[in-house]
């Protein structure tokens, strides 16, 4: 469909910086501005999941003084997918021509985000990663590093993607290479989601860039990670490779 090396690429267009909140008081302000500062230019959307503990009033009123900052209120917690398809929703409707995936929990370091948008210049998508060289992640425990490499490695196997960071969330859109991968199919949330919207560009045929960032753990608030989170990826995952596997075979397309 489109060739990296070979397509020009057009202006980027304004960015929206993407941050779904629930329950995120603590690290609110903290990531809106230190957004703000890596990328003055950029804007960014708070979609924030009726949080109990109130961020999405502190949203609203970082909104209030910035009209670079603006705020998406959903009716309840939903998971992450649905989050990120809301604001990608409210992006393209609103001419951002730049989409940005971003957690609220300052693991995803805004000084980093240039970086994904330089790259961007040349690419559809841009991922920003934990295991490429120069990649790394701070405050983890050998289990969770495992997990993770674990779970992309898995990924990037059964489903035939180049991608070494398939699971990472960080990560910068062209608005065309959004509308182009079919998002009102995606039902998949968490760790899952991300490596649907990864494998959808790939067998588009977008081109997709890695860029090494260092990854922090969170130092404040609950991490939303969760067996469920971990069991719906690996089924999903497994049910995608066997469908391709399957379709090489038979001949026929599987979506």
């Amino acid at each position: 469909m489109k060739d990296g090396e070979e397509r020009q690429y057009g202006p980027l267009g304004t960015a929206l910086v993407i941050i779904p909140t629930y329950n995120e008081a603590e690290n609110i302000k903290s990531i809106v501005d230190r957004v703000r500062a890596s990328v003055p230019d950029a804007h960014v959307l708070v979609a924030d999941d009726n949080s109990p503990d109130g961020t999405g009033k502190l949203a609203d009123e970082l909104a209030v003084g910035d009209d670079h900052v603006q705020v998406l209120h959903r009716k309840g917690k939903e998971g992450l997918g649905a989050a990120y398809l809301a604001g990608f929703a409210w992006g393209i409707e609103h001419g951002y021509g730049v989409l940005v995936e971003m957690d609220a929990d300052g693991s995803h370091r805004p000084e980093e985000l240039p970086r994904l948008l330089t790259a961007l210049k040349g690419a559809d998508l841009v991922l920003g990663s934990r295991w490429v060289p120069g990649g790394r992640v701070v405050n983890w425990p050998a289990s969770r590093k495992f997990l993770s490499r674990g779970g992309s490695t898995y990924s990037r196997l059964l489903l035939d993607v180049p991608i070494r960071d398939v699971t990472g969330g960080f990560r910068a859109f062209r608005r065309e290479t959004l509308e182009g991968l079919g998002l009102d199919e995606v039902a998949s949330q968490g760790y899952c989601f991300q490596v649907d919207l990864a494998r959808r560009a790939v067998k588009a045929g977008f081109h997709v860039v890695e860029v090494p960032i260092t990854f922090v753990e969170r130092e404040l608030g609950d991490s939303k990670m969760s067996r469920d989170i971990v069991v719906e990826a690996l089924w999903r995952v497994t049910a995608w490779g066997v469908k391709e596997r399957i379709g090489r075979v038979t001949g026929r397309k599987q979506s």
